[in-house]
């Protein structure tokens, strides 16, 4: 089986993306920080890393986006991820014995109006699986984590409640990273193409760009722009579209943007997973 590193302790979500997006369970590869997640694709320490990139609620992740520029890896993959914060404590524990509740701030926002209901105080964590694993550590009954369902087993902890978030529509895509390009069969549902480019600071430069896509009927799922370093308000933009970057419609495409745009790289070409949520509305 393959090696998937990924951000986080055992049992953080990325790691259960992983689980889900292969046929049979990985070996995983934990890592401190993103960076330490390409440095190990790089390295050859493992196969594949499993990076996330958006959230439906909280938005992109910016580092990965600028990580992507700074390693020599492609994207060969992607998951949706649905998020369901768990809510874990001690064996034994009774949920009036809790007062308190340890997790990534992210997860506590999202579980905002829960944690409200259920009178439990906040306290921020490095990441989730973290805070079950320093729960379990510690030994604290006034204490709780949020966290995934397999952390709870990782770290042996009981599930008080399940589906803490407030919103239900929690999703997360993931993207799968390796140092070859995508080289599979063809794809059921067809291909996604992930493009970084930057443009000429001159009106109209933008309509162009994305002209060259409308020309050719090709849907657009994401765009997003970020600070180009060394150049103040001037931006760079990732772009995903269904197609192929070197085959039909979508390889026309990019040879058309390559004239347009001063600098141009595709981030990788690989099979599209559809799931709820999965795409943006950008090409609608």
């Amino acid at each position: 089986m393959p090696t998937v590193a990924f951000q986080g302790e055992p049992g953080a979500y990325s790691e259960a993306a992983a689980w889900e997006f292969f046929p049979q369970p990985p070996t995983t590869l934990p890592c401190r920080r993103f960076e330490d997640v390409f440095q190990a694709v790089v390295a050859g320490q493992a196969d594949y890393g499993m990076l996330p990139i958006e959230n439906s609620l909280a938005g992109s992740i910016h580092r990965n986006y600028d990580l992507l520029l700074r390693y020599p890896v492609h994207i060969v993959g992607e998951h949706v991820f649905r998020v369901r914060h768990y809510l874990l404590a001690l064996p034994g524990v009774r949920l009036e014995q809790v007062r308190y509740v340890a997790s990534h701030p992210q997860a506590l926002a999202q579980c905002e109006g829960s944690l409200r209901a259920l009178g439990l105080e906040p306290v921020p964590a490095e990441d989730t699986a973290g805070a079950a694993r320093a729960l379990r550590d510690q030994g604290r009954t006034d204490m709780a984590a949020i966290a995934s369902q397999r952390a709870a087993v990782v770290y042996g902890l009981q599930v008080l409640r399940a589906g803490l978030e407030d919103n239900p529509a929690n999703y997360t895509r993931f993207i799968l990273v390796a140092r070859e390009p995508y080289q599979g069969p063809e794809p059921p549902h067809g291909y996604k193409t992930s493009v970084a480019f930057t443009l000429p600071h001159q009106p109209g430069a933008l309509f162009k760009a994305l002209s060259v896509f409308a020309l050719r009927d090709i849907n657009l799922t994401k765009i997003e722009s970020r600070p180009l370093p060394g150049h103040p308000w001037e931006y760079r933009f990732y772009l995903d579209f269904l197609g192929h970057a070197r085959q039909g419609p979508g390889q026309r495409a990019l040879a058309h943007l390559a004239e347009i745009a001063p600098f141009l790289r595709v981030l990788g070409t690989y099979p599209r997973r559809p799931g709820p949520n999965a795409e943006s509305a950008a090409g609608q």
